[in-house]
């Protein structure tokens, strides 16, 4: 987590210095493109504001109001990052280009233009570089799109499509102004908004999926079912594992619920026994897994649970 946080504070250190530039670049030249930049700029810093938030909120201990804690506030506020980057890069972005090709102006003064998105470029590049090698270094040997799918924390994957979005939001506008200058076809502009609007509209069709999977309870994978399955079979007071329910409260925390069918000749004690038993070698075995709830259950009501 404290690489995760690295990787964020990266781009809110970028983001707010380029934002600001963006705005007098905007302003000096008349580029509508750069103003949606500068736009983009200011989403992302209050993004990286609502990460952190979604972050601290989730440390929270466990009370009496939430008994198993905080942890999906991340998902939340990654939830509500999305929706930003949708509606105030993406939409304000797409505006502004419809406005600048209904009416083109100008360029005023194209170079400051260059020199503010050349050195964007380096700056989002480079915490685009940080958020990668932290995403490289949590994915381990798993693919890229596979890794951003089975990831259970958002800020991993959240800044690296920020920045790579940035940086392909930044190549678009330098391309479109550079042929806006040479050609003198200021409706270029404009488009260069657009195709940024899009891309971010894009990109948070991405992220508020993952988002959305996660708040609204996604469980362990069908391998790691398996694998408790045969675990919880093993102790020799349990004849069958009839079904297995669970949701991540956070990136750290998973919630389990076990409904098991024991051994006719247990009386209770020896059934409080075997749970102990199960929930110690279970959480053992994965250490991510900090609740579990144990529900001993006859075969003949398990048609009564789903899994």
């Amino acid at each position: 987590m404290a690489s995760s946080k690295a990787s964020i504070y990266s781009a809110l250190i970028a983001n707010l210095l380029i934002a600001v530039t963006k705005f007098v670049a905007g302003a000096i030249s008349n580029s509508g493109a750069m103003i949606a930049e500068g736009i983009h700029s200011v989403v992302d810093t209050v993004n990286e504001l609502l990460l952190l938030l979604g972050l601290h909120q989730s440390k929270k201990k466990p009370d009496s109001t939430h008994p198993f804690g905080y942890g999906k506030e991340l998902y939340f506020w990654s939830f509500i990052v999305s929706i930003l980057i949708f509606g105030l890069g993406g939409g304000i972005s797409i505006y502004q280009g419809i406005h600048h090709i209904v009416e083109p102006e100008p360029l005023t003064n194209p170079t400051i233009n260059y020199i503010v998105l050349g050195l964007s470029i380096v700056f989002e590049g480079a915490s685009l570089v940080v958020a990668a090698k932290h995403f490289n270094k949590s994915r381990g040997e798993t693919p890229w799109w596979e890794a951003i799918v089975k990831s259970k924390d958002p800020s991993n994957f959240l800044v690296l499509f920020e920045d790579g979005a940035a940086v392909a939001g930044l190549f678009i506008v330098l391309i479109c102004t550079f042929l806006n200058h040479q050609y003198h076809m200021p409706m270029l502009d404009g488009v260069a908004s657009i195709l940024v609007g899009l891309v971010l509209v894009a990109v948070s069709a991405i992220l508020a999926r993952e988002s959305r999977s996660l708040l609204m309870g996604e469980g362990i994978s069908p391998e790691t079912k398996i694998k408790i399955c045969k675990l919880v079979e093993r102790d020799k007071a349990v004849t069958k594992v009839m079904h297995i329910l669970s949701t991540y409260q956070s990136p750290d925390e998973i919630l389990l619920m076990l409904i098991l069918n024991f051994e006719d000749e247990l009386d209770t004690a020896g059934i409080n026994e075997a749970i102990d038993r199960i929930r110690a070698d279970v959480k053992a075995e994965w250490t991510l897994v900090r609740f579990v709830i144990i529900q001993p259950e006859t075969i003949a009501h398990q048609d009564t649970y789903m899994e």
